[in-house]
């Protein structure tokens, strides 16, 4: 069960936190992994480990808001593993900068980043692999969100919050129009993970019903089941991962 033997994924923001846990799991089941960063020594160190553990990775350093880097990327991927990618998951979504603060102290300037890095970034990054996908019968989208994107809050989030409401539209409009190709798209919505508590990780922790945060591990268990064989009939979705801290 779960067994990606055979097949190719990208993890774009793969060479730190929740993305590094997801490529680790997707090379765990028996895929080859394209280990996408921004930072080419993040995406090597990642690599590298997976290589080491027996699996099969190689770096792949891009930028996802920059369509031509993106083709040029995936181009260098498929030639690397040897296929073309049949799992894609979009996890690069923290800008440089990120954004965060008061919407009415945030100068128009700021705008941009939240948005470029996660809903054109999606694009970019789909329109890069999809065809390959639909042309092979068969493949699998999934989307990094949060649950920034659906609860509000007055911490600054109005920004990314309103990026990751944007680009989780646009995978439930991308599912029915994949579907009868055999290509599934779905978004994971991610509740506060260890990375993101700093010191107060206590603090947050005793928020949340399973009283711990998140973990690249259970990011990665996650992403596994939706690019499965067995997810076949699991498209057009929002799954919440979060501990209970918000339920549906």
């Amino acid at each position: 069960m779960f067994d990606l033997s055979g097949r190719a994924a990208l993890v774009t923001g793969a060479g730190q936190n929740a993305g590094a846990g997801i490529a680790r799991a997707l090379a765990a089941r028996g895929a080859a992994v394209a280990v996408n960063d921004l930072v080419p020594e993040r995406a090597e160190a990642v690599s590298g480990g997976i290589t080491a553990s027996g699996g099969t990775a190689v770096p792949v350093a891009f930028d996802v808001t920059d369509l031509d880097a993106v083709r040029e990327g995936v181009a260098r991927a498929r030639a690397e593993l040897g296929r073309h990618v049949d799992i894609l998951v979009h996890n690069a979504g923290i800008p440089a900068d990120f954004g965060q603060g008061p919407f009415r102290t945030l100068a128009p300037g700021r705008w941009r980043g939240p948005v470029e890095i996660n809903l054109f970034g999606a694009m970019n990054c789909v329109s890069a692999v999809v065809d390959d996908m639909c042309e092979a019968g068969w493949g699998r989208i999934v989307q990094i969100s949060s649950g920034a994107a659906r609860t509000g809050s007055d911490q600054g989030l109005s920004l990314y919050g309103a990026a990751k409401s944007g680009v989780e539209g646009f995978i439930r409009h991308l599912s029915q129009e994949l579907a009868p190709s055999g290509v599934t798209a779905n978004t994971l919505a991610l509740g506060l993970q260890t990375n993101a508590a700093g010191d107060a990780t206590e603090v947050f922790a005793a928020k949340i019903p399973t009283r711990r945060l998140g973990t690249p591990e259970d990011v990665g268990a996650a992403v596994v089941y939706l690019a499965s064989p067995e997810a076949s009939w699991m498209t057009g979705q929002t799954l919440n991962l979060n501990g209970g801290s918000v339920t549906t």
